[in-house]
């Protein structure tokens, strides 16, 4: 730990999220002093994961709101840097995409970023994006060299009837780099993850990640899964990421984080290899048209299913093994490291 690093001070948002609390503890056991965000500080449900981790004394956590003006102001006081990680992330299940979708991810990323403005020890905010702010369905990907997008591209067909969450993180990145280009004294750099899996700290199930996984021990995958194609990373990857989108001062612009494409499949396949014990995994991949059929059962609409099923896509993720030094985990261990998590906190 260099001598800089023992005199920072960071502030995540969110923290007691899937990402987050991975961030945090990833800086913790460097040593950093971390300030987090969370809605109630005083509800030991969320949080006491994080005061269970080793170093946890360098942790204080904020109440903060993501629509309420100037809420970030005292956790953001005195701190160096901010990782901004707190968006909602509902892929299906919403009422209201402007109000429970868009307006947090944008409004909140303003929120924040306003405030960063007004405390001058801020020097650098990174972002948690996704790549869904990169490209808006998958059949994008045959317009592209090699069926694979790099961070120079930018998801334009989204909209609030057609991939809402995949607009609400495009809006809020886009609304991060214009605020970042109004001022000059604090920097930003985006992390563009890919789906993230990979073990919880904590035991909450209301991650679309951790409910997917889950999804291959309840049976809700038995009957078959669609040809899905996703980039994916290790939830520790995507910390480790953002850790050193912070601490080197050479990392600029926008980072794409997905070790490897995989399908749900393919995540079937590395269950059965790796964990012991019998799963009601998918007995089969669903012909397109029959997930064009059920898709709205399952709280994806037509259109999704005609443009993101049977279509490969591949993501450049150079950037970040040169400038961020990521060594990815395999995908076998991640999906087997995180299925056994389930299996030992009695999740599944």
């Amino acid at each position: 730990m260099t001598a800089e690093e023992h005199n920072t001070t960071i502030l995540v948002t969110g923290g007691s999220g899937y990402l987050a609390s991975w961030i945090i503890k990833t800086l913790i056991d460097k040593g950093i002093r971390v300030h987090t965000t969370v809605r109630n500080p005083d509800d030991d449900t969320k949080i006491e994961h994080l005061k269970k981790l080793a170093h946890s004394d360098l942790i204080t956590f904020f109440k903060a709101d993501l629509l309420e003006h100037g809420s970030f102001q005292k956790s953001m006081a005195g701190c160096d840097m901010v990782i901004h990680t707190a968006s909602p992330f509902f892929v299906s299940g919403f009422k209201d995409a402007q109000k429970e979708l868009i307006d947090p991810a944008k409004l909140g990323t303003r929120n924040v970023l306003e405030t960063a403005n007004k405390i001058d020890s801020v020097n650098r905010v990174v972002l948690t994006s996704s790549v869904v702010a990169i490209y808006g369905d998958a059949k994008e990907a045959l317009s592209k060299p090699d069926n694979s997008f790099t961070a120079e591209d930018w998801n334009s067909t989204s909209t609030l009837d057609h991939q809402p969450y995949s607009l609400s993180k495009t809006l809020a990145e886009k609304e991060a780099w214009s605020i970042a280009r109004q001022q000059e004294r604090w920097d930003l750099v985006t992390i563009n993850p890919g789906f993230i899996i990979g073990p919880s700290l904590s035991k909450r199930k209301d991650s679309f990640s951790i409910d997917t996984m889950m999804s291959y021990a309840n049976g809700k995958y038995r009957p078959g899964v669609p040809q899905v194609y996703m980039g994916s990373a290790d939830v520790r990857d995507v910390a480790q990421a953002h850790v050193n989108a912070c601490l080197n001062k050479e990392a600029k612009g926008r980072y794409i984080l997905v070790s490897k494409t995989i399908t749900l499949m393919d995540i079937a396949k590395i269950i059965k290899k790796r964990i012991p014990g019998k799963y009601p995994l998918p007995m089969m991949i669903s012909p397109k048209f029959v997930y064009w059929l059920l898709a709205p059962l399952f709280g994806f609409t037509r259109k999704y299913a005609s443009l993101n099923t049977g279509y490969p896509i591949y993501f450049d993720n150079s950037p970040s093994k040169n400038d961020l030094k990521i060594s990815y985990r395999s995908i076998e261990d991640t999906v087997s490291d995180h299925f056994q998590q389930l299996i030992d906190d009695h999740l599944i």
